[in-house]
């Protein structure tokens, strides 16, 4: 059975390089991956529509991957995750709902600054959540984010060859 591979974000130009299309921007780089690739033209709120009729069952959600941004990662870097809830992601929500399973593989592209002491320096209340993963990718941060494709690109490949654990244990 194949791998389903989805990259979470906002269709349209309007939010093309947004943070919160960090999902969708690191599919669409993948190379020489042999899974069906999505990348859903649905608002983020409403993923699992997209991803339903592709993914049936538990034994199928086992083989699904979800790319996404993720604001308890630091920026530049990514985490594999299983079976864990969404997080308060409403893309993640829409398709643990969808899919009736939460059972199921996540890429979490960390989109949130650090402080120059290493901490974590995630926006605070709504407004600011809003703001800033719908914020456009600066062209340092692009830069950065293409090296890490490279090395997501990397752990997909890993992943469908090698298996979940193994993936984990190396990039996590």
């Amino acid at each position: 059975m194949l791998y389903t591979i989805v990259g979470l974000g906002n269709p349209g130009e309007k939010y093309e390089q947004t943070r919160h299309n960090a999902g969708r921007m690191a599919v669409l780089a993948l190379k020489d991956v042999s899974a069906r690739i999505i990348t859903p033209d649905t608002f983020m709120n409403k993923s699992g529509e997209a991803v339903k009729p592709l993914i049936k069952n538990a034994k199928q959600a086992e083989k699904l991957v979800v790319v996404h941004d993720d604001l308890d990662v630091p920026f530049g870097t990514f985490k594999i995750s299983f079976n864990k809830s969404s997080g308060g992601h409403k893309g993640v929500e829409s398709i643990i709902r969808a899919v009736k399973t939460q059972a199921f593989t996540r890429i979490r592209i960390g989109i949130s600054p650090i402080t120059s002491g290493g901490k974590l320096k995630k926006p605070k209340g709504e407004e600011d959540v809003e703001r800033h993963i719908l914020g456009k990718f600066k062209p340092a941060e692009l830069a950065v984010l293409q090296k890490l494709h490279k090395k997501i690109n990397e752990s997909v490949i890993c992943l469908i060859t090698e298996g979940r654990e193994k993936a984990m244990n190396r990039f996590n």
